[in-house]
C-alpha cells in the first residue's frame, strides 16, 4: 500500500450536550461523548454481555455550531472522522494522553420529534432524512445478525 490512512465511522448516542469552546478570530471547538455499544453472548455461561465504549468527538467551527444547536443527550448520531492524539503534563508533572476523533462528516439519525423538543426542524436535517429512512429499512432484516450498520 502506497500511503496510509486514518478514518473512523462511528454510530452512537451522544452521552452529553456538547460543550463549546470559543477562540479569537471567530473559530469554535464543541466536545462531546458518544457512546457506542457492542452485545454478543457469552460462549461459556450463555448470558448476554454487553459493553459500552465511549469516544471523545471534536467538531470545528460551523459544524460545532450546528451539532450545539441541534444535537442533544442520548442523540443518536454517525460521526465520520480521523483518530487524534493529544499530550499534555497535568498538575502533578505527569505526561497525559487523550484521544479524540476529530469529526469532519456527522449525519442526524435521531428521527424528529424523538429526543428533540424544539418544533423547529434544522435545516441541516432536511436533506439526510431520505438517508436515515434508508438506513432504518436496511437495517431492520438484519435481526439477530452481529452488525448494525445502515449499509
Amino acid at each position: 500500500m502506497a500511503g496510509t490512512i486514518n478514518k473512523v465511522i462511528l454510530i452512537g448516542h451522544t452521552g452529553d450536550e456538547v460543550k463549546m469552546h470559543y477562540f479569537e478570530g471567530g473559530n469554535s471547538i464543541g466536545r462531546f461523548p458518544l457512546a457506542t455499544n457492542e452485545e454478543y453472548t457469552n460462549r461459556t455461561t450463555g448470558e448476554r454481555v454487553s459493553n459500552t465504549e465511549w469516544h471523545n468527538i471534536v467538531v470545528r467551527n460551523k459544524a460545532a455550531e450546528i451539532c450545539e444547536k441541534y444535537l442533544k443527550k442520548g442523540d443518536k448520531v454517525y460521526i465520520e472522522g480521523r483518530l487524534k492524539t493529544r499530550k499534555w503534563t497535568d498538575d502533578k508533572g505527569l505526561e497525559r494522553y487523550s484521544t479524540e476523533i476529530q469529526c469532519v462528516d456527522f449525519t442526524f439519525l435521531t428521527p424528529k420529534g424523538e429526543g428533540q423538543q424544539t418544533p423547529n426542524t434544522p435545516a441541516v436535517q432536511s436533506p439526510q432524512q431520505p438517508e436515515q429512512s434508508q438506513g432504518t429499512t436496511a437495517t431492520t432484516p438484519q435481526t439477530g445478525g452481529e452488525d448494525d450498520l445502515p449499509f
